[in-house]
């Protein structure tokens, strides 16, 4: 396998919903919440469901990756249910090779509304399920060892048995690269994601407001400044601002594709993502991985869903 991810495996609930249905359940626009499965439920009973198909954001970018042409597979818990086998069967459509065996779990598998607003802002109630609990032995070992590098999910880590799989998975790859997935997670765990990125992963996925929260910076001058000093690739996404990739000295900026028809922001930061690594497991410069990734994610946000036909 060129790249093996490691992620949430969750079912993609696409909802289109009003301003007003978000002030009404006290959801904060453009964030992801985590909830239970009592606030799923609630939740749930208003909602006009749009689309269903498996996701969770590294396997989005995997998914992104395969059809690209690249040989990848994923590791994500489910439970032995109808999402989890859902789920399996939309990776493999996708010609993703899945490296987990599903089991009867007490928990199910992991669910995400994603609800968006007429502005094309998506907003994430999360329940995670059992995708929240995976453990080192839920790794297959041979294939992390197999492949050319991991990409591991923001997302994931937690303290306990999630930190432990994530750790093991470093000690087992030749390459690493993580996303940091959203402001929410990098607040939650700040000191464990600038460890990982100052002495871990190889390459570290922000956007610009998730990597000036890292290290507590204002401006995006501070972020280069600190990514040239580690000698590791850091790819940021500045929404219509374009993109930085920095590596050492090397510091490469791409523009944004402007006049898009944008209908729907998901999965635009997975896309990017796939594309930015395309290119680099297929030797492409900095250049253009960061030009491949702006194609993806200015062709993913002119459709709903996270999913490229």
């Amino acid at each position: 396998m060129k790249v093996l991810g490691i992620g949430n495996a969750i079912i993609d609930v696409i909802c289109k919903v009003s301003d007003d249905f978000l002030i009404k359940n006290k959801l904060t626009k453009s964030t992801m919440k985590l909830i239970n499965e009592a606030e799923f439920q609630k939740l749930s009973l208003n909602l006009k469901i749009e689309k269903t198909i498996a996701g969770g954001s590294v396997a989005n970018s995997i998914v992104g990756l395969a059809q690209l042409k690249n040989d990848v597979s994923f590791i994500g818990k489910v439970n032995d249910d109808k999402f989890g086998l859902d789920y399996e069967k939309s990776l493999i459509s996708e010609k993703v090779e899945y490296f987990y065996n599903k089991k009867k779990e007490e928990t199910p598998t992991g669910v995400c509304l994603i609800l968006i607003t007429p502005d094309s802002e998506r907003t994430m109630c999360t329940f995670l399920g059992i995708s929240g609990n995976i453990k080192p032995d839920d790794l297959n070992d041979e294939k992390i060892r197999e492949s050319e590098i991991i990409f591991l999910e923001g997302y994931l880590w937690d303290k306990g048995n999630p930190k432990k799989a994530f750790e093991k998975a470093l000690t087992l790859t030749k390459k690493s690269a993580m996303t940091l997935s959203d402001k929410f997670c990098v607040d939650r765990h700040k000191t464990d994601f600038l460890n990982l990125v100052k002495n871990n992963l190889d390459i570290t996925f922000a956007n610009e407001q998730e990597i000036l929260s890292l290290i507590n910076a204002k401006k995006i001058e501070d972020v280069i400044d600190f990514a040239k000093e580690l000698k590791k690739i850091i790819v940021i996404t500045r929404s219509d601002k374009g993109s930085i990739a920095i590596n050492g000295s090397d510091v490469i900026e791409c523009n944004s594709q402007k006049n898009l028809n944008i209908i729907d922001l998901t999965g635009a930061g997975d896309l990017f993502a796939a594309g930015f690594l395309h290119g680099y497991i297929n030797n492409k410069t900095l250049k253009e991985s960061l030009e491949k990734g702006t194609e993806m994610a200015s062709k993913i946000i002119q459709v709903i869903g996270a999913r490229l036909n």
